[in-house]
């Protein structure tokens, strides 16, 4: 198969721990052939077909010079190719929002993207969780401060966080005293102009928050626990958090084997799940990670299981 791949800058990757990179080094070892261009690089013109000018990829194996490029003559449909793997980091910004709009176009051109663009819309990362109020602790989504007070008033010990925010930026814990509760909102929802997600605060944390894997509508067998490091609220990798790798927990598979099947049955063929204790905080639809650092420390395939998963999709 010939793949695209839009994604951030190749540029930028540490392929140590990439797992787009990950997946191409799995997608050439098999044999397939790689593309790669980044969202600004799509366009549409009147009465053409959504088009893109790509990069042929190469990987070396030289972890100093680790791939070769050659831009393409011209523009590229992306219904030419035979995937198109949406990989571009967070935020979901306008830009993204735009992208996904233009690969659903090539779509209705006869392009195969994964993950399906319309589902990348509908499920944004905090809010898609309320669809499973069986796996998530006590949650609000709201610009109301009053609403706020009453749902701290209530559980004394919570967590807020933007709707909009990545790699466990803007999170806040107020505990019991209420302390910095007033400015917190304000700095938050901005006078009720932004909505907030407040949550119960989940004293699992300090076990981690376990990055699940759904791929092909099936969980992969170990998770990463994001383990807060140094007093830090937060597990993200991005804000510190130490990852150690697990086998999935009794209760982990059952939600992973309950959310799995619906995602994977609207388009979505990669999805990380981010569990504290028994509870499901966000559903990573956009680039889900931690393929490198799963299979580095257990030698379970992640990347082999994604690939294969990509191919059963074109089985006939």
């Amino acid at each position: 198969m010939h793949i695209l791949f839009v994604a951030d800058p190749i540029e930028s990757f540490k392929i140590y721990k990439d797992t787009t990179f990950s997946m191409m080094r799995e997608l050439q070892r098999r044999g397939h052939t790689l593309a790669v261009c980044e969202p600004q690089d799509l366009a549409w013109q009147r009465g053409g077909e959504v088009s893109a000018v790509v990069r042929t990829l190469r990987l070396t194996g030289d972890p100093l010079h680790w791939f070769d490029v050659s831009t393409a003559e011209g523009p590229q449909p992306l219904r030419s190719f035979d995937a198109v793997l949406m990989r571009k980091d967070p935020p979901f910004d306008s830009e993204f929002f735009y992208a996904t709009h233009l690969l659903e176009q090539a779509e209705r051109e006869g392009a195969r993207v994964f993950n399906k663009p319309r589902a990348l819309r509908d499920h944004p990362e905090k809010l898609a969780i309320m669809e499973f109020p069986e796996f998530i602790g006590p949650t609000l989504v709201t610009r109301s401060d009053a609403a706020i007070r009453a749902f701290h008033a209530e559980h004394r010990d919570i967590i807020l966080k933007p709707l909009d925010g990545m790699g466990g930026m803007g999170i806040f814990r107020v505990r019991d005293d209420g302390m910095n509760l007033g400015s917190i909102i304000e700095t938050l929802n901005q006078g009720g102009a932004n909505t907030v997600m407040v949550q119960r605060f989940l004293p699992a944390i300090a076990d981690g928050d376990k990055r699940i894997l759904l791929i092909g509508g099936k969980p992969a067998p170990f998770c990463l626990a994001r383990i807060p490091q140094g007093g830090e609220v937060r597990g993200n990798l991005a804000a510190g958090g130490k990852g150690i790798a697990r086998p999935l927990t009794q209760r982990d598979r059952e939600i992973a084997e309950a959310i799995a099947p619906v995602l994977y049955a609207r388009g979505l063929l990669l999805v990380g799940l981010d569990v504290i204790g028994e509870n499901v905080t966000e559903i990573n639809v956009t680039s889900p990670t931690c393929f490198q650092e799963i299979h580095d420390q257990t030698g379970f395939d992640v990347p082999a299981m994604f690939v294969d998963a990509l191919e059963a999709a074109f089985a006939p």
